[in-house]
């Protein structure tokens, strides 16, 4: 009895080696260790600082605790890019600014927005011409946000 339950399994095992075409051979050296190639340094890709964003805009008090209502990629290094409606029209308005987001916000708005409590926060994270960027700001209200950037494209999409 034992030798025909030894053979069984032997002959299972020779069938499932030849069913994924592995040799006997080839077991043996599938069970010995291979040496890794030595992991070669990171080379840069490109030659531009890389300056690549995502924007949002979101109800909410704080950039942490805002729920996104919209969100879009720019990637604005070597050529304008990313998921955003205008991307060559805002990284120019950025590079004019020099990545400087509170630049983009007038100070004073001419539309005339109601004083609802409906507050809005529109972020920007990731990198500018190399450099972290982890910026938002605050509005009272859609309108007020909408006064506050009217002449910038960054964050209308």
């Amino acid at each position: 009895m034992r030798y025909i339950h030894n053979t069984v399994a032997a002959v299972a095992t020779a069938s499932a080696l030849l069913l994924t075409g592995t040799t006997a051979t080839g077991v043996a050296q599938a069970a010995q260790p291979t040496q890794q190639p030595a992991q070669q340094p990171v080379q840069a890709k490109s030659l531009y600082a890389p300056s690549a964003l995502v924007l949002t805009i979101g109800m909410g008090e704080t950039a942490a605790t805002a729920t996104v209502q919209r969100a879009v990629t720019l990637t604005c290094a070597p050529r304008p890019e990313g998921t955003h409606p205008s991307a060559a029209a805002a990284c120019t308005e950025l590079r004019t600014v020099d990545g400087q987001f509170t630049a983009l916000a007038k100070k004073e708005s001419h539309k005339m927005c109601t004083r609802q409590w409906n507050p809005v926060v529109i972020t920007a994270a990731g990198v500018w011409q190399g450099k972290r960027v982890d910026w938002s700001a605050l509005f009272g209200n859609p309108c007020e946000m909408e006064g506050s950037m009217a002449d910038s494209t960054v964050f209308s999409f």
